[in-house]
C-alpha cells in the first residue's frame, strides 16, 4: 500500500492534463467582409525642369553687364545680360542716314516722273526720256526698300545685345563674366534658365509591375480611374507632402532594354519653387481601386512547410488551417487573393498559441479593416 499515494498523484495529474487539453484557447477574430479599398503605387522619382532654355549670344560683342542674381528666380522678359551696344548703335544710325538719303533720291525721281508724264502725253518729250524717268523712280524705290531692310537688321542686331528671359524661371550660374568677348557659335552659352513651375517628375515602372497590373485588371482585382486620370502625390525626403497634386502627361511607348522599365512623367504646379531639378522624391500614384478586397491583419498570416496559411474558426469552434494566396499590403493588412470567402472567421490575434484543430474561443472581435487615411505632414506644418 505504500505506492497508493503515488498512484493517486498520477491519476490527479492525468485529470488536470485532460482538463487543460479540453480548455479552449482565447483568441481575437475577424469576420471577413469584402470592401473597396484604394490602390496606391509608390515609386522613387526625380524632379526635372519642364523647360530648359539655353541663353546664347547672337552677335559678337563684349559682355558689359550681368543684370540678374545668379541662381535666382526671374520674371519673363527680365534683363539678364547686356553687351556693349556702341558699335550696333553706330551701325543703326548709319543705316538710318543712308535710308534718308535714298528716300530723297526717290522723291526726286518721282517728281521727275510726274513732270514727264503730261509732257509725254503731249509728245513734248521722247519715249526714251520718259522711260528713263520711270526707271529712275523704280530704282530709287528699290534702294529705299533695301535701306529699310538694312535698318531693320541693324535694329535686330542691337536688340540682340540685350539678352532677356524668354520665360519665367530660375537662371543658373553665368558662364562668362563682365569684359569677356562673346561670339555666336558653339561656345556662346551664357547661362541656362530652368522653368520649375510647372515642374516634371520622372519615375520608372518595371515590366513586371506592368504585367502584374494588367493581370489584376483582367481578373477584376484592380480598377483604374476613368481615362487613366491618376493623381500624383509627391513626398519629400523628410516626409512632407507637396500641397499641389500632379497628373501623368507622358508614358514612354517603349520599354528600356537595359533596365526593363518604362519611363513615366508627371507634371505638377510648383509655385513656391519647393521642388528643384535633380531632387529625389517619392511619387505616389493614386486613383486606382481594389473592389471587394479581402484583408486580414499581418499577424494572422503564417508560413509553413506547405506554404502560406491562416487559421479559420469552424462552426464547432475548432481552428482549421486554410491555405491562402496573398497579394499586396494595405497598411498593416494583407490582401488575400484566394483562399477566404465572405463570412469566414479568421483568427487575428493569438495565432502563435493555436495549432490545427485546436479548440478556440473568441474573446474579442477585431474591428473591420478601416480605409486608411494618410496623416503625413505637409509643407511648413
Amino acid at each position: 500500500m505504500k505506492y497508493l499515494p503515488l498512484i493517486c498523484l498520477f491519476l490527479v495529474g492525468c485529470t488536470k492534463k485532460t482538463e487543460q487539453a479540453q480548455q479552449s484557447i482565447p483568441v481575437s477574430a475577424l469576420r471577413i467582409e469584402p470592401q473597396n479599398i484604394p490602390a496606391n503605387f509608390e515609386f522613387v522619382a526625380v524632379a526635372e525642369s519642364s523647360h530648359i532654355v539655353e541663353l546664347r549670344a547672337r552677335v559678337e560683342g563684349y559682355l558689359e553687364k550681368i543684370t540678374y542674381k545668379e541662381g535666382s528666380m526671374v520674371e519673363s522678359n527680365a534683363p539678364l545680360f547686356t553687351l556693349d551696344q556702341r558699335q550696333f548703335i553706330d551701325s543703326l544710325n548709319e543705316q538710318k542716314a543712308l535710308l534718308a538719303q535714298r528716300e530723297a533720291v526717290l522723291w526726286r525721281a518721282e517728281q521727275q516722273e510726274q513732270r514727264m508724264t503730261p509732257l509725254y502725253i503731249q509728245n513734248a518729250v521722247s519715249q526714251m526720256d520718259y522711260d528713263n524717268a520711270i526707271a529712275n523712280s523704280l530704282a530709287a524705290s528699290a534702294d529705299v526698300q533695301l535701306s529699310q531692310a538694312s535698318v531693320m537688321k541693324a535694329e535686330v542686331e542691337l536688340s540682340y545685345t540685350q539678352i532677356n528671359a524668354p520665360v519665367a524661371g530660375m537662371v543658373g550660374k553665368a558662364v562668362f563674366r563682365e569684359g569677356a568677348l562673346i561670339s555666336p557659335g558653339p561656345n556662346s552659352l551664357l547661362a541656362n534658365l530652368y522653368v520649375i513651375d510647372p515642374i516634371w517628375v520622372n519615375f520608372s515602372v518595371s515590366d513586371n509591375d506592368l504585367l502584374k497590373a494588367r493581370r489584376e485588371t483582367c481578373q477584376k482585382r484592380l480598377v483604374f480611374p476613368p481615362r487613366d486620370e491618376f493623381i500624383i502625390e509627391i513626398t519629400l525626403a523628410d516626409g512632407t507632402v507637396m500641397p499641389s497634386k500632379g497628373s501623368i502627361d507622358f508614358l514612354s511607348p517603349a520599354i528600356e532594354q537595359n533596365t526593363g522599365t518604362m519611363l513615366v512623367r508627371a507634371v505638377l504646379p510648383n509655385p513656391e519653387g519647393i521642388l528643384r531639378p535633380g531632387l529625389f522624391v517619392k511619387a505616389t500614384v493614386k486613383g486606382a481601386m481594389r473592389p471587394n478586397a479581402i484583408l486580414v491583419p499581418q499577424e494572422a498570416v503564417m508560413m509553413g512547410q506547405n506554404g502560406i496559411f491562416v487559421f479559420v474558426i469552424s462552426e464547432d469552434g475548432l481552428a482549421t488551417l486554410r491555405p491562402v494566396e496573398v497579394g499586396d499590403w494595405y497598411g498593416n493588412y494583407w490582401i488575400i487573393n484566394n483562399g477566404l470567402n465572405p463570412g469566414d472567421i479568421v483568427i487575428g490575434k493569438g495565432v502563435s498559441r493555436v495549432m490545427n484543430h485546436s479548440k478556440v474561443k473568441v474573446n474579442s472581435w477585431l474591428e473591420p479593416v478601416p480605409v486608411i487615411e494618410e496623416t503625413q505632414k505637409t509643407i511648413c506644418e
